[in-house]
């Protein structure tokens, strides 16, 4: 089958994570570049990295990449690529962009001259005179950085990513995205025979994400994606990397989550949501304010959570109170790990302890840390 050349794009941070996850589904030579994890595939990949990527934003089709100093230059490279590959007699395609540190800084005017090119190329492939543009969606995007163009297709759908699981019909204001919950459990030392525990849990983000991982469901599984439009993508790779990931699912190890909020609305909510992930058998949902926690539940537990920060809450004393409380109860107790997102600097003097780690994110256009606390190693598994 014809080799093509994927790229998982992923959140400031998280590159090791998501080139992590595409070794563990069997992609070599995984190359890291501003963002953009770049691996050889086949078009059958396109469903298989959709569907079971939990920790990247998107999946990118990368049509080429040249260096470019003139526009010129750009509708010429443009056009020499194969459009009429990919893009149908009758797609619909938008183009996207961005400029950083190269001499054609103006993203409008290179949006433009990318669109105009390829238009010209399927105009004369298909031999008409204009391209209808009322069929499947394709979204092009042009990346120049430092006079590299990197020019792509949305295999995942530009309004739609990798974090639209599908089961998070109802939310609360500053929700967690799916995919940066995913990664808080990925980058901390849980596992599907420990405890997890979020104490300030809103609408259940991290303990579905956590359940999905410990029952191995993949997370694309329930929803579409642009690619599924595209004539090249056949019906039966969608079928075959559905079946694929079907067959690993786990149903049969006893997992043990808890998650618990102040409000009541929040925990109807994160029950909602959790039937909808079909993870509901996994979570134990609870109302309970996170000052009233006397001690852990059991030893060797792992806690993650997203507490309120920034805009999120209105005084800093609230915040420095719940930092207190959270080292106060598990801090204090050596056998649980202890992760914590936040961008409140003064986490780990509230706390009463340094990290272990402390990770840049950005969840959002929020600048955060993730302090990470490591407890003993568990001795054996949890009875």
């Amino acid at each position: 089958m014809e080799k093509i050349r994927l790229a998982a794009i992923s959140a400031f941070g998280l590159e090791a994570i998501v080139k992590r996850e595409l070794d563990e589904l069997g992609y070599e030579n995984v190359t890291t570049d501003n963002g953009w994890m770049y691996f050889d595939a086949e078009i059958k990949d396109i469903p298989r990295t959709n569907i079971n990527l939990r920790c990247a934003d998107r999946v990118m089709l990368v049509m080429g990449q040249f260096q470019v100093y003139s526009f010129e230059e750009l509708f010429d490279k443009t056009y020499e690529l194969p459009w009429e590959k990919w893009i149908a007699r009758d797609g619909k395609f938008t183009v996207k962009g961005k400029s950083v540190k190269s001499k054609l800084y103006s993203t409008p005017d290179c949006q433009s001259i990318v669109k105009k090119a390829i238009s010209k190329k399927l105009c004369e492939e298909y031999d008409v005179e204009w391209m209808p543009e009322t069929g499947a969606e394709f979204t092009v995007q042009i990346s120049i950085h430092k006079d590299i163009a990197t020019l792509s297709i949305d295999t995942t759908g530009a309004r739609e990513g990798l974090f639209k699981r599908g089961y998070r019909e109802k939310s609360l204001e500053a929700p967690l995205k799916e995919t940066m919950a995913a990664s808080l459990v990925k980058l901390s030392f849980w596992n599907k025979d420990r405890v997890l525990y979020d104490p300030m849990c809103g609408s259940g983000t991290i303990a579905i994400e956590a359940a999905l991982i410990g029952r191995n469901i993949a997370p694309g599984l329930n929803r579409s994606f642009a690619a599924q439009r595209w004539p090249v993508v056949k019906e039966e790779y969608w079928k075959s990397a559905k079946t694929e990931a079907r067959k690993k699912i786990d149903l049969n190890s006893d997992i043990k989550i808890y998650a618990s909020d102040i409000s009541k609305k929040a925990i109807e909510i994160a029950k909602e949501n959790a039937i909808e992930a079909g993870v509901d058998d996994c979570i134990e949902f609870f109302v309970k304010d996170v000052m009233n926690i006397r001690e852990p539940m059991c030893p060797n537990g792992v806690l993650i959570t997203n507490p309120p920060y920034g805009e999120r809450i209105g005084e800093t004393v609230d915040i420095q109170k719940i930092h207190k409380k959270l080292g106060q109860v598990f801090g204090r107790d050596k056998t649980w790990s202890v992760y914590v997102i936040t961008s409140v600097e003064s986490l780990e003097k509230d706390f009463g302890r340094k990290a272990d780690r402390k990770r840049k994110l950005f969840n959002g256009a929020v600048r955060v840390d993730y302090y990470q606390f490591f407890g003993e190693k568990p001795i054996r598994n949890r009875d």
